[in-house]
Order: C-alpha cells, then structure tokens, then sequence
C-alpha cells in the first residue's frame, strides 16, 4: 500500500496528466485516421482489419458486436475489405451456415509500409526507458484495454436505457 504523500504525489500526477492522456488519445485517433486513409480505407474498416489481425477468424456476428456496428453495416464493411483484398470469407468449420471472415493477407507488406512511421517513430519512444519501465508500460496498455472497453459497455447501456426511456 502507498504511503499518504506517496498517494498525493500520484493523484496529483494523475491530475496533471489528464491532459496528457487526451493529447495522447487524440494523436493515437489521427493516427488511426491517416493509417487508414494511406490505404485507402476508412477508419472503421482499418479498425475492423485491426481486430480481425488480433483476434483471428471471426463470424460476421462476432465482428458486428466488437465494433458496434449494425449487422447490415458490418457486411457492407466486410464487402468493402474484401474488394480491396484485404479479408476473405470462408466457411464455420462446424457451422457450414455461418461466414468466417478473416485477413486474407495479401497486401500485408503495404501495410507493414504504411504502418513504417507510427512503428518506428514509437519505438523511438519505448527507447527512452528500461526493461522495467517498459514492462510497466505494457502492462498499462494489457489493463487499459479492457478498462476501456468496460466504460464502452457502461456508455452503451446507458444509451439503450435513454432510447428505452
């Protein structure tokens, strides 16, 4: 347990950081908005490509609840994705009726160059700190990640009680 001024110290930072965290949420956005555009993508359709290279094969259904979107919109998406070349749909392997979506691959090497800058330019960060610091900061993003997803789900709920109401 921290002591007290160790406690104020950090709430304090904390405090101070707010700031911070935005610009750094904002500069991950744009990022995602300029990667997106150098492939000739929208921002939902990079993200989608994202989720689909993280988490593997999924159903058009998984997709739909991962991004937000409606079912109608998430195939249009995957529509979009794969005249570009970058998914392909398949066949459940136990479940002939559902459509697996998954990265087809083939334009990886002009990903791996679009995503060039945003790699480097961040390792260049990361090199600022030592293994220790480094593993602190990979565990904020493990932790972050599904803290960030729990307030989704709140804001979510909340916006289906307002519609409900």
């Amino acid at each position: 347990m921290p002591k007290p001024q160790d406690q104020q110290e950090r709430d304090r930072l904390l405090a101070e950081g707010s700031a911070a965290y935005r610009q750094y949420i904002s500069a991950e956005v744009l990022s995602g908005h300029a990667t997106a555009d150098a492939l000739g993508l929208g921002a939902t359709d990079f993200f989608c490509l994202n989720l689909l290279s993280l988490a593997g094969p999924l159903t058009a259904g998984e997709l739909a609840q991962r991004t937000g979107l409606t079912t109608g919109a998430t195939t249009r998406m995957i529509d979009r994705l794969e005249d570009a070349g970058f998914v392909r749909r398949g066949r459940h392997r136990s479940d002939r009726r559902q459509v697996i979506v998954e990265v087809a691959g083939g334009r990886q090497d002009e990903m791996d160059a679009v995503l060039e800058p945003v790699r480097r330019h961040m390792f260049e960060v990361f090199q600022r700190y030592d293994t220790d610091q480094v593993r602190v900061l990979l565990d904020y993003f493990s932790h972050a990640a599904p803290a960030l997803l729990a307030a989704v789900k709140e804001l979510e709920a909340r916006r289906s009680a307002q519609a409900r109401a």
